[in-house]
């Protein structure tokens, strides 16, 4: 698994995992459309984003996770378009030797997406 980052509509697919020689763990976080937004039942959100500057945002960091962080083998998708309530929105996965690492790495992660990557979302109200 080098590093792969994916913004598409296409639905996430969960692989199997495959360990590399001295990987040991692989954190895994899996992000889901609630079905509320601001205490109002949704269909679902829209997502959208500028991609040219989004997927190179989210190659920088990889690349910015790799040199502070340290080798690791990381997967990264994000849904576009409208994904509707209950449906998978990302998938974060990171593979390191040890458990922690992974853990912290997949946290980092999404803490960086959602603060720094161009990607914007628009809840659908069902009224």
């Amino acid at each position: 698994m080098p590093p792969v980052v994916i913004l598409s509509e296409e639905p996430i697919q969960i692989a199997p995992t495959v360990f590399k020689t001295g990987e040991g763990a692989e954190a895994q976080f899996l992000g889901v459309v609630r079905g509320m937004e601001d205490e109002k039942t949704i269909s679902g959100i829209d997502y959208s984003a500028y991609l040219p500057m989004a997927e190179k945002m989210l190659q920088n960091l990889v690349e910015r996770g790799q040199h502070e962080h340290g080798p690791h083998r990381v997967f990264i998708q994000h849904r576009l378009g409208f994904v509707a309530a209950e449906q998978p929105s990302i998938l974060i996965q990171v593979r390191t030797k040890h458990s922690a690492e992974s853990f912290d790495l997949c946290r980092w992660y999404l803490k960086e997406i959602k603060t720094s990557v161009p990607i914007w979302k628009r809840a659908v109200f069902v009224d």
